[in-house]
C-alpha cells in the first residue's frame, strides 16, 4: 500500500515538475516530513536520490524540442549544482533538524513572496 502513495507522491511531484520546473523541494520534502514522518534531512536526501537517475529527461526534451531550454546556461548551471550540491550536503549534517526545517521554511516563504509581490 505504501508503494501507491509513493507513486502517487511521484507523479505529482512530476506532473507539477513538468508544469512548473518544482517538485523535490516544493512537493516531496513537504511530503515526506508532514505525511510519511521523514526528518528533515532524510527528506532532503531521499529528494536527492530520486534526482540521480535522469528524472526530468522527458520533460526537459519536451521542452527543448519546444525551444524552451537553454542548453549553453543548463551546462554550467549543472556544473555548479554537481559541486555546490556535494558542498551544501556536507555543511548541512551539522545543522539540527529543527533549525533545518525553519531555513526550509523561511527560504519557501521567501521564494513566495518574491514570486507573489514581484
Amino acid at each position: 500500500m505504501n508503494q501507491i502513495l509513493y507513486i502517487a507522491l511521484g507523479l505529482i511531484a512530476g506532473i507539477l515538475g513538468g508544469m512548473f520546473g518544482i517538485g523535490g523541494g516544493t512537493i516531496l520534502i513537504p511530503a515526506f516530513v508532514y505525511l510519511l514522518g521523514m526528518t528533515q534531512h532524510q527528506a532532503q536526501g531521499t529528494t536527492l536520490a530520486i534526482l540521480v537517475p535522469p528524472i526530468g529527461l522527458l520533460a526537459a526534451l519536451r521542452y527543448y524540442y519546444s525551444g524552451n531550454v537553454k542548453l549553453s546556461i543548463a551546462a554550467f548551471v549543472c556544473l555548479g549544482f554537481f559541486f555546490g550540491g556535494l558542498l551544501g550536503a556536507s555543511l548541512i549534517h551539522n545543522v539540527s533538524d529543527p533549525m533545518l526545517k525553519k531555513l526550509f521554511g523561511i527560504y519557501l516563504l521567501i521564494v513566495s513572496m518574491q514570486m507573489i509581490f514581484k
